[in-house]
């Protein structure tokens, strides 16, 4: 049995979700299903200030398919990032591992992720799920692939999709870097700095089960330019000895 009552999470499963009712029993049906394949775990949905029925239809699945389910949520509309930050602050385990909520992402690609990252755990590493086909409107398709080709020319980042949602990477980690709305487009950028190794792992993506995305391409873009500069501006001022020695 793979849940926090039966011993400790060796991961902790982040869903940060606003506004996606219609997703959320399926997802947590998929997500119960797949429990007893993953090592160790909690499951952490994030509810970033949904106006819908999210928070009752989360309460619903944890009564019936998810019972150590953890919910907590945002009394308003903070950001996926902050949603991220609240859920990873909370979590118990060691490691993370992030999904949307929309019924994009198969938590089944975490067995191979979580078996890459604990390899080596003293050499820790940021373990991204490439998502090598989308299945987004064109328009979305293409203003990613922009933006993660301008976010590769001016970071050096190596990383091909920066906003993959699904990631596995050590919850220590994560805290070490600043708070801004729009962090989680940036973590290979920031985890690099910080010496943490990039495995970019390639995975499914699916169409989403229902509604649409909360983000404009506009939206998106424009807040995004600021963000970039933003990084561009702490990796610059953020230096880390090669080699520490006590004397």
């Amino acid at each position: 049995m793979s849940t926090f009552e039966a011993s400790p999470p060796i991961f902790s499963l982040v869903v940060t979700v606003l506004n996606e009712a219609e997703n959320i029993a399926p997802v947590c049906r998929e997500i119960a299903e797949c429990l007893d394949k993953l090592p160790p775990c909690e499951v952490i949905f994030v509810n970033d200030g949904s106006t819908d029925q999210t928070l009752n239809t989360l309460i619903k699945a944890k009564h019936s398919v998810l019972p150590h389910l953890r919910i907590l949520s945002h009394d308003r509309r903070l950001g996926k990032s902050a949603a991220l930050r609240t859920g990873i602050e909370a979590a118990h385990g060691q490691w993370i591992a992030t999904m949307d909520g929309d019924g994009q992402d198969n938590p089944l690609e975490f067995s191979s992720m979580l078996a890459i990252a604990l390899k080596t755990p003293e050499n820790p590493s940021l373990v991204v799920g490439i998502r090598l086909k989308r299945h987004d409107r064109l328009s979305r398709k293409i203003a990613t692939k922009l933006a993660n080709g301008f976010r590769q020319f001016l970071l050096k980042d190596k990383c091909p999709d920066t906003g993959a949602p699904m990631k596995v990477f050590r919850r220590s980690d994560f805290l070490r870097l600043p708070q801004f709305e729009g962090l989680h487009r940036f973590l290979p950028a920031l985890m690099q700095k910080y010496r943490i190794k990039l495995v970019c792992y390639p995975v499914k993506h699916r169409s989403r089960l229902y509604g649409s995305s909360k983000y404009t391409n506009f939206n998106r873009a424009i807040v995004g330019i600021g963000d970039l500069m933003g990084v561009m501006w702490f990796l610059s001022r953020t230096h880390l000895p090669r080699d520490i020695k006590e004397q």
